[in-house]
Order: C-alpha cells, then sequence, then structure tokens
C-alpha cells in the first residue's frame, strides 16, 4: 500500500454502545465519519452530534470512505454484515482498508480476507480491549494481525482511539489475543463477585468493601471502572451484558479445545452466566455476577 493517499474519512460499522465511543474520538480527531447501523434510525442521533451522515446500506458507507471499522456482537453478524445485500464487500476497491473489531473467533476474519484483497482493499483483525469511557478518551487498547503496511496507513485511526496499539503478526493473531485478554477479564469479574458478596455476606459495608478491593493486589484499571455497576447495578446502565460475556465465553472456550488447551476456570465462569442467564439477568452488565450470586433475580440488585 505504500504511496496511498492517507486516512481522512472513516466509516463506523455499527453504531452500538462502543462504536458510538469510538465515532466520538474519531470525529473529535478531525477526521470525517460515515455511520452505518442494521437501524439506520439508530445512528441518526449520533450523527447529528457530530455532523456525520448516516449511509442506509454498509456498501455505501464503505464507498464513501478511506477505511472503515466493524464493531458488532457476533460471528452471525459480521457474515451479514460483510457479505449480506448491500454489504461490505460491495463497497470495497482498490486502496480501501477495512478493520474488523468485533470480538469473533480468528476464522472469521480468516475466511473474509481472499474476497476483501480480491477488490484490491486490505482487511485487518483490531479487536479492542477498554471501557466505552476510554474508547471515547482514546484511551483503548487495540490488538492487530495483518499486513504491517495496512496497519501503518490506518495507524492514525487507531491512534485516536487507544493508547496502546500491538501489531501481533498474522491476520487472526488480533481476534486471538482479543480471546486471550477476555479469558482473564472474565476471570477478574468472577472473583470480584465473589470477594464482593462474602464480604457484604460478613457486614462490611458494600461501598467500603469495593474500595479496599480496588485499592488491594488484585485492583486493575477493570475494578475501577466498574466500580458504578457493583455498587449501584440497578442505578447503572448495562455496558456489556450477561448474554454478550457467556457469548464471548462460548468463543473462548471452543478456540482453547481447537489449540488442545485446558481452561477449567473459564469453564467454571461459563458455567456461572448460564445460570444467571437462566435466572433471568441477560440484559443486566455482567457486573451483575454479583447480584446472582447474592441470590437476587433482576431487578433485586440493592
Amino acid at each position: 500500500m505504500t504511496g496511498a493517499a492517507p486516512v481522512r474519512t472513516v466509516a463506523v460499522l455499527g453504531t452500538g454502545h462502543m462504536g458510538s465511543a469510538m465515532s466520538r474520538a474519531l470525529a473529535a480527531a478531525g477526521f470525517d465519519l460515515v455511520l452505518y447501523n442494521r437501524t439506520p434510525s439508530r445512528a441518526e442521533p449520533l450523527a447529528a452530534e457530530l455532523g456525520a451522515r448516516v449511509a442506509i446500506t454498509a456498501a455505501e458507507a464503505v464507498a464513501a470512505a478511506d477505511m472503515a471499522i466493524s464493531m458488532v456482537a457476533d460471528e452471525p453478524a459480521v457474515a451479514e454484515l460483510y457479505r449480506g445485500e448491500g454489504g461490505v464487500l460491495e463497497g470495497l476497491s482498490a486502496g480501501k482498508i477495512v478493520a474488523d473489531m468485533s470480538t469473533v473467533p480468528p476464522s472469521v476474519v480468516l475466511g473474509l480476507a481472499d474476497d476483501v484483497r480480491a477488490t484490491g482493499a486490505e482487511i485487518l483483525d483490531a479487536p479492542v480491549s477498554g471501557s466505552t469511557v476510554l474508547a471515547q478518551s482514546g484511551g483503548l487498547t487495540i490488538m492487530v494481525g495483518g499486513d504491517e503496511a495496512a496497519l501503518e496507513r490506518a495507524r492514525p485511526v487507531f491512534d485516536a482511539l487507544a493508547k496502546r496499539v500491538f501489531h501481533l503478526g498474522a491476520l487472526g493473531n488480533g481476534a486471538a489475543m482479543k480471546l486471550a485478554v477476555n479469558t482473564l477479564i472474565f476471570g477478574l469479574n468472577q472473583a470480584l463477585s465473589e470477594g464482593f458478596v462474602i464480604a457484604e455476606r460478613a457486614g462490611i459495608d458494600r461501598a467500603l468493601a469495593y474500595e479496599v478491593l480496588a485499592a488491594s493486589a488484585a485492583g486493575a484499571p477493570y475494578v475501577e471502572y466498574k466500580r458504578a455497576a457493583f455498587l449501584d447495578p440497578e442505578g447503572t446502565p448495562p455496558v456489556f451484558t450477561i448474554e454478550l460475556a457467556a457469548k464471548d465465553l462460548d468463543l473462548i472456550t471452543g478456540f482453547a479445545d481447537r489449540l488442545d488447551v485446558p481452561v477449567p476456570q473459564a469453564r467454571t465462569n461459563l458455567n456461572v452466566l448460564r445460570d444467571a442467564l437462566a435466572d433471568g439477568h441477560a440484559g443486566a452488565d455482567f457486573a451483575a455476577v454479583a447480584v446472582h450470586l447474592r441470590g437476587g433475580g433482576p431487578g433485586q440488585g440493592q
């Protein structure tokens, strides 16, 4: 991609919590934006806020941009976004870059690579770690797999979103690293939930208990930015739901099986999430694992 023009216009495909936060960071960094959401009306308020335009199809959004980033919920959503009628593949042409930032197995981006490159475009897998607050402030961590020249051209976009950008080598390695990172996060969330409920059940004030946990040796950034969700589960809007967490843990355990890696803790965490789903917590934030462990159903987080 030597000599290719710099990226000035970015298509954001998927304007949910994370996609919207990333759009705000990109707009603040001076990029022109084209937004696409499966339900276009959901992207319109964000477009009005940022001075962006809404495309009716993903193909239209990609055709109007130098680079597209996709952030959708799961593998079927990625397949529909790229291969469906009016999808990404229809809008690609020589010199464009597309970066899938969804949490999906490496096989997803590897399965798209030949078709993307046949258009003269390049593809990266670039999943992220961090909250929507970090996304909006440019504080994410981005894990990239794929061509180094494509990454260097995309780097100004990634730098607007992230404090750290790691190039992990071949296409698919970003997705693999994201599953490894989430394995750690899900273990931390489960341990935090258990320790928090133990302290409460022993009679320690909820806020004080959390303060001690956050100040402990295990007080990772995750513990701090999930503080509100743990302390006020009913009053804090969900950002990453138990349903999505269970989806990711299904991916992790399946990927570990293919690699012949034993992951007993991840399997235990998945079983807890399945129990929480059965108790009606599907739409609750991931931190509601603590509510589930207290024995509280939906609406009983206090």
